[in-house]
């Protein structure tokens, strides 16, 4: 199955992209987040050019695990984004700190979709 994953953020949408049957997560680039139409627009396209069976978005709960501001502007992304795929939220509460540690040559938000995205395949073997 492929997946895609998304670290939404307000300048910029990381993504991340796997297959299951491979199980190796991948940069898959950044979408400029400055027009909100243009952003989904570019989205939909690439969940469809990547033929994408399901997405996995971060949501920054706060330290205590509630919602707040920021979950609440990522919900509303994706109930606009009125995808018929199915849609997993997956915790990324120190996804960016985590981003900002490691190395490698792809962009800060496209390493917080990684580390979303191997947080969620990690929870799917459990």
């Amino acid at each position: 199955m492929n997946i895609l994953a998304i670290d939404f953020g307000t300048k910029n949408i990381g993504l991340a992209w796997s297959d299951t049957g491979i199980g190796v997560v991948f940069p898959f680039g950044v979408i400029k987040n400055e027009d909100k139409n243009k952003a989904k627009r570019e989205l939909l396209d690439f969940i469809k050019k990547e033929r994408a069976e399901r997405l996995v978005v971060g949501l920054p709960f706060s330290l205590d695990g509630g919602e707040n501001k920021n979950t609440e502007r990522i919900r509303e992304f994706v109930v606009d984004l009125k995808t018929d795929i199915k849609v997993d939220f997956f915790d990324e509460r120190f996804s960016s700190a985590q981003a900002d540690r490691s190395e490698g040559g792809v962009s800060r938000d496209e390493k917080s979709a990684m580390i979303i995205l191997e947080g969620y395949l990690h929870k799917l073997k459990k």
